[in-house]
């Protein structure tokens, strides 16, 4: 039992010792912070202090089961999101068998270690949300999904494209399909490492672990929103006038739309507000925003024309029959808009 004991132990040490060096490295030479860096180091060095010769004598890698266990999912990894992810899960696990057969061994031992589980919880909160703000602060061309046969693979197909940025909207759906739906699409973005936002429904995008919710004007009070989503998620807003955005940003919004440059159908009957809506916020949105209503290959150079730097578009993509054409098309037009006016730093993600 006490060799059986010690080798959980030894085995434990070791995967959140290497985990949090995945997640430090990243610290170091992805984001130059070196208060994170020198936090994960500390983390390491009170685990070596637990790491005692006793427990490395119990080792015996040869014949231990697990070494030949695998998973394809293992082999590849689609982003740096997906590293930090999947290390981040492998020490909050090790820290929490460390804590529990940890109580056997020595109580201050687990107690040390359950108060480093909860402090790695919270670094994790925090890289995602400086993750999501710069993808968010890249991300030029915004997708809204319409009701779609080919739904999934026409997100893709603008994945591939080079789109960073997915809402899914469906005001037709059950919720068993939404949420079905929500699922998919949220993996499918976390592999091409886009950020995926639900529209209106903040119960969905906390049981799909989306990037944030995007809400109407008509939609529950943005406090609300903040209160159940918290401080790591993106709310977005849709804004029709000057006083909307003004308020939108007011009240915290990460995000605005601003629109419907041109009448569309996705919002029947709402008349558009116009290039100088677009003109507006250009000279006065301090958040990132988005030109959104009626957006098209044809027009796009009007909306530019305007000074939108981001947009956001439907039918354009979701009913075209190459979407990674359109969408390249798209992000090369607004990539050279951007030239001519930088405005932020680049994302460190895509390092």
């Amino acid at each position: 039992m006490q060799s059986a004991l010690y080798r959980i132990l030894d085995a434990n040490l070791d995967r959140a010792r290497e985990g949090l060096r995945v997640i430090e490295e990243w610290c170091r030479f992805g984001l130059n912070d070196v208060a994170l860096t020198e936090r994960c180091k500390y983390w390491r060095q009170e685990l070596a202090h637990w790491h005692q010769a006793e427990l490395r004598a119990a080792r015996n890698t040869p014949d231990d089961p697990g070494t030949d266990l695998t998973h394809p999912n293992e082999a590849t990894r689609g982003s740096i999101e997906q590293v930090l992810q999947v290390n981040f899960c492998r020490v909050e696990e090790a820290l929490r068998v460390l804590e529990e057969y940890g109580k056997v061994y020595r109580a201050d031992m687990a107690s040390a270690v359950k108060q480093m589980r909860y402090q790695v919880y919270t670094l994790e909160s925090h890289l995602m949300t400086v993750h999501r703000r710069q993808v968010l602060d890249s991300a030029a061309l915004y997708l809204v999904t319409s009701p779609s046969e080919n739904l999934f693979s026409t997100v893709e197909a603008a994945l591939k494209g080079g789109l960073g940025l997915v809402q899914y909207r469906d005001k037709e759906a059950d919720d068993a399909t939404r949420f079905q739906n929500a699922q998919k699409l949220r993996e499918l973005c976390r592999d091409y490492g886009a950020l995926f936002i639900v529209n209106d429904r903040v119960d969905l995008a906390l049981a799909v672990d989306a990037d944030g919710v995007h809400l109407g004007q008509d939609d529950m009070p943005f406090a609300w929103a903040r209160q159940m989503l918290g401080q790591h998620k993106l709310i977005g807003r849709s804004t029709h006038s000057p006083e909307q955005l003004k308020a939108a940003i007011a009240e915290g919004a990460d995000y605005v739309g601003v629109g419907p440059v041109y009448e569309t159908p996705t919002k029947a009957g709402r008349p558009a507000a116009g290039l100088e809506y677009v003109k507006y916020a250009a000279e006065h949105c301090s958040i990132p925003w988005y030109a959104i209503g009626g957006i098209d290959t044809q027009n796009i150079h009007e909306v530019l024309g305007a000074g939108a730097q981001r947009v956001s578009v439907v039918r354009a993509i979701m009913q075209a029959e190459q979407p990674t054409f359109v969408t390249q098309f798209f992000i090369a037009q607004l990539e050279q808009k951007r030239r001519f006016q930088p405005q932020s730093t680049p994302d460190p993600w895509e390092a």
